[in-house]
């Protein structure tokens, strides 16, 4: 039996929530599932993601394919750096201090991301009160 670890819809119309479940591949999207990994909340800002690493640890070992989009949410965990590093044989020690990196450099990304909404907002707020004194101009020299 081939396993994947993929997500499977859960929610209302409009308003989805995913469960990361491990399933045989030849089973219906939101078919009977062999384990529950974790769930991801896309409409949540920043999206929810909540993974089971034992688990997901235990369905990777043992030769589970994630989807693309599981895949993503692992890497953006750090799951499949930490399955990498123990597949290649790195020693525990350089294993935390990677992932001590990792996260690290996930921090400055989420910095990063924040300041540059923040200037977005900024800009948008500055257009929208340069805006109405433009229009009040424009009808003053069309009139004379």
């Amino acid at each position: 039996m081939a396993v994947k670890i993929r997500l499977r819809r859960m929610g209302k119309k409009k308003q989805p929530f995913y469960r990361i479940v491990a399933i045989d591949s030849k089973s219906a999207r939101d078919g009977r599932y062999l384990d529950k990994i974790g769930h991801y909340n896309p409409l949540l800002d920043p999206a929810q993601v909540v993974i089971d690493r034992g688990k997901a640890f235990k369905w990777l070992e043992s030769g589970a394919t994630p989807s693309d989009s599981v895949k993503s949410l692992l890497r953006r965990d750090g799951i499949l750096l930490e399955m990498d590093l123990k597949k290649r044989g790195v020693a525990q020690e350089q294993i935390a201090a990677e992932l001590a990196k990792f996260q690290a450099a996930q921090v400055q990304k989420l910095k990063r991301l924040e300041a540059k909404a923040a200037q977005a907002r900024s800009k948008s707020k500055a257009a929208a009160a340069e805006k109405p004194v433009e229009e009040a101009a424009a009808p003053a020299e069309a009139s004379a």
